[in-house]
């Protein structure tokens, strides 16, 4: 059973930044950030396949965005630097991989994190 755990969120002012990690113990063909503001649907942000490429970003986070990620001793982390952070931006922010071929943020992913809170004060 694969786990996925998201560390880093946290509260900063408008124009901040912060960044976003996700550790996890199995092989994925692809992992992705989602957030999610109550109330509304959520919405993917940024996606990476398992060789680092075929990189995609919402146009939400295209510019302010940056999705890595890397494998040490078996662990895959995955990270998300975020700058220049807008209250628009407050959100619960989700991890999940993809255990099939194909990658891409609108496609099904099949293991989540629970996700970690941003909140963006102006």
């Amino acid at each position: 059973q694969m786990n996925l755990v998201e560390h880093g969120g946290g509260s900063v002012e408008a124009g901040g930044s912060l960044t976003l990690s996700c550790s996890a113990t199995q092989y994925s063909y692809c992992m992705g950030w989602f957030r999610q503001v109550p109330g509304k649907e959520r919405e993917p942000v940024a996606s990476i396949d398992q060789g680092g490429g075929n990189i995609k970003y919402a146009d939400s986070a295209k510019g302010r965005f940056t999705i890595s990620q890397d494998n040490i001793s078996s662990v895959n982390t995955l990270y998300l630097q975020m700058d220049s952070l807008k209250p628009e931006d407050t959100a619960m922010y989700y991890c999940a991989a993809r255990l099939v071929p194909g990658c891409r943020y609108d496609y099904t992913m099949d293991v989540w994190g629970k996700g970690t809170l941003v909140t963006i004060s102006s």
